[in-house]
């Protein structure tokens, strides 16, 4: 009977009856209590909240339901919300390594990066800068990584920040429009034709 109050209050009660307590509000004489095959710690982070306030503010305000038997009762209340600041940290603790962050596709802040290896090299700046362009109006949200730096410093930040797929284009491959694609999660790489990596993305983003 879910117009009944108390059966509510007693769902509540079943959800809430663990122990389950931050550091901050942690208290070692309740935890004790339990049964040692029952006590577990680790890592966590509080993305969401959920409060349940029974009739503490409906019956301040008058705000009442009529039941189907035609009795007007206070308004069961609650809240819950979700800290979207909170995720961010949330999905870094749970999707990194020793190298750095490994964004999800569906929330990475860009879909691919654009390494150049050699900035002094035309070609390769060409091709780099044809790829972007065309990456772009395909809809992806593309980093390019144009630096005056050697090639291990941006390999290192492009797995700092994450990006899911990189792009690598040296002066070797861009003479024969050749580009090597990385993946950031299983660092496997492999060098494919323009037009097929080009391919090969599309793909990705389909999936």
């Amino acid at each position: 009977d879910y117009e009944n109050p108390q059966t509510i209050k007693k769902i509540v009660n079943e959800y809430t009856k663990y122990y389950a307590r931050t550091d901050e509000t942690h208290d070692k004489t309740e935890f004790e209590k339990l049964d040692e095959s029952k006590r577990i710690s680790g890592k966590g982070i509080e993305v969401g909240q959920i409060f349940y306030f029974g009739t503490k503010y409906s019956e301040m305000m008058n705000a009442k339901v009529t039941l189907s038997d035609g009795t007007n009762v206070p308004v069961e209340m609650g809240s819950h919300g979700i800290g979207v600041s909170r995720l961010v940290g949330a999905i870094i603790e749970a999707s990194h390594d020793e190298k750095g962050i490994i964004w999800p596709t569906n929330v990475s802040p860009y879909d691919i990066g654009i390494v150049n290896l050699k900035q002094s090299d035309d070609k390769t700046n060409e091709l780099c800068e044809k790829l972007y362009r065309t990456l772009s109006i395909m809809g992806f949200e593309v980093l390019y990584d144009d630096r005056e730096e050697r090639a291990g410093v941006k390999f290192n930040t492009m797995d700092l920040i994450g990006i899911p797929s990189h792009i690598i284009v040296g002066p070797r491959g861009a003479l024969l429009e050749k580009v090597e694609l990385k993946d950031r999660k299983s660092g496997k790489s492999v060098e494919y034709g323009l037009e097929e990596a080009l391919s090969k993305l599309k793909t990705l983003r389909e999936k």
